[in-house]
């Protein structure tokens, strides 16, 4: 597909807009050149094929810079979350072995005491974003000031890229998808993801979830190198993400179910102020989304232009549109073009129609390994499929349903209780914002079932009136035995919750 790649649309659309941040733009033109800048600039600091260069900033233009310039000389980079502590920053650095460190001063905290942690202090460089002075290292615009603009490279034809990405971990540190690189198998990629959701030159993509998520920084990457304009918001808020769609004509998105939930508290009546009319495209995934919360927001948006995909960090699995879902609600739908589904149960063998077991996937795509992981990766592939735990069935017709992860899977008593179950009833309560259902070990039952809840602003809850809620909805067993309260609840840098940290908070917090 000639028509993608950074430099096609710097060459033939120059002055056409690319990015479109708080503050800033950047032309295709301004994009190319300064992407080469970097990569001159990586290259002068001895980064090279397969090094390692760890990004650590909120969503802004030099974010996606990086992703085009480290795509160039063949580098990776390793996105690290502004929420994340010293501890996980720390154990990011050594495990990626990170050559390079590109930061914004407002993290300098956190990553000065990382860098102790690690022991890198001293031997780790770091180039600062903004135009702040450095807290430590160099300034990020006076390295590239000193590099040419010219072509640096094509290492990932058409501008694809590599990201060591880190995914959650059940019983400790998340552990890094290291992939195969191809630059073709790359460039193959990108193009099918443009094809499959069809974007081009026409489109305006809003990025409402932090890059160093993946598919918040997948899909951006996927416009630019389409030559759509790509709009960042620094960090999600329902109002700010409307008054984009409104002003920028926005026509595609990616969302989460609790982006969807902030959109629908924004009052009615301030909503419908704001066109969102040149919408096409809503895509979601990363977490299972209430039925009655995407009903909702199908409401808000155009219609037939909420569209779900299932997957991991890892590889997508299904897609199902918004017609499909309203004739099955609750499903995500069947593979991926190129993908293959099968559900097997915990002896490996094939599951009924109707049968939940551990689903399966494969396709092309799966040319990766965790990374210093042998356990994680005998767990998740079979035969030349792979499975990311998550436990569903298939129905009669071939469609997907997901029940929940394996690995969070609560038995109570010999009973199963999926929390992903607990948590959607628990969410449709009007004072919860966010939940997270564990277990916690129990003398008689083997584990008890324990709510973690974030209220929303304003509101109070209490224990009785969450546990009266479920009970009113689930059977006994699945409902909450008790209940903890908690200002925001804690996720990995892929956006998924921390289950074992806040199982083990649980746990202590109920000893007292």
């Amino acid at each position: 597909m000639e028509s993608i790649g950074l430099a096609y649309h710097a060459r033939h659309r120059g002055e056409a807009l690319a990015i479109v941040s708080e503050g800033r733009s950047l032309t295709f033109a301004e994009l190319y050149r300064r992407s080469n800048q970097v990569a001159h600039a990586l290259r002068a600091a001895g980064i090279g094929l397969g090094d390692t260069v760890a990004l650590a900033m909120h969503n802004r233009c030099e974010w996606l810079e990086m992703m085009q310039a480290v795509g160039k000389i063949g580098a990776r980079v390793v996105p690290i979350g502004y929420r994340a502590k010293a501890p996980e920053i720390a154990y990011l650095l050594a495990d990626s072995c990170a050559r390079l460190l590109v930061a914004e001063n407002a993290l300098a905290p956190e990553i000065d005491r990382a860098l102790h942690q690690a022991g890198m202090t001293g031997s780790l460089p770091v180039w600062v974003v903004g135009e702040e002075t450095p807290w430590r290292g160099t300034s990020y615009e006076a390295q590239l000031a000193a590099q040419p603009p010219e072509e640096a490279g094509d290492f990932f034809p058409g501008g694809g890229f590599d990201v060591l990405v880190y995914t959650s971990g059940t019983t400790g540190r998340p552990k890094g998808v290291e992939r195969d690189v191809d630059p073709a198998h790359s460039h193959e990629q990108l193009a099918s993801v443009v094809q499959l959701w069809g974007f081009s030159t026409s489109d305006v993509h809003l990025v409402c979830g932090p890059l160093y998520h993946t598919a918040p920084a997948s899909y951006a990457q996927a416009h630019l190198l389409a030559g759509a304009t790509v709009v960042l918001l620094s960090r999600f808020e329902a109002v700010a993400a409307l008054e984009a769609i409104d002003k920028y004509r926005v026509t595609t998105t990616f969302m989460v179910p609790t982006h969807f939930s902030r959109i629908l508290q924004v009052p009615e009546g301030q909503r419908r102020r704001y066109d969102l009319s040149s919408i096409r495209l809503v895509l979601h995934g990363a977490a299972p989304c209430p039925v009655e919360v995407k009903r909702a927001i199908m409401g808000v948006f155009p219609p037939h232009t909420v569209v779900e995909f299932y997957g991991a960090s890892e590889t997508g699995f299904t897609r199902v549109t918004a017609e499909e879902w309203l004739r099955k609600p609750g499903t995500v739908g069947r593979p991926w073009p190129g993908h293959e589904l099968r559900i097997l149960d915990e002896h490996g063998r094939p599951c009924a129609p109707g049968e939940v077991g551990l689903v399966y996937v494969r396709s092309p795509n799966l040319r990766f390994a965790y990374r210093n992981a042998p356990e994680k990766n005998q767990q998740a592939f079979r035969e030349g499929w792979f499975t990311a735990g998550d436990l569903g069935y298939l129905d009669a017709d071939g469609d997907l349903f997901l029940v929940d992860r394996r690995t969070d899977l609560i038995l109570v008593g010999g009973a199963n209780v999926y929390p992903a179950e607990v948590e959607q009833t628990l969410l449709a309560h009007p004072a919860i914002a966010d939940v997270a259902v564990v277990g916690v070990p129990d003398p008689d039952l083997g584990h008890r079932v324990v709510a973690i809840v974030e209220g929303r602003p304003g509101t109070v809850l209490s224990e009785r009136e969450v546990i009266d809620w479920a009970r009113e909805r689930l059977a006994a067993y699945k409902c909450p035995r008790s209940v903890l309260c908690v200002a925001e609840l804690p996720r990995e840098p892929t956006g998924k919750l921390r289950r074992y940290e806040l199982a083990a908070w649980a746990q202590q917090q109920l000893r007292q």
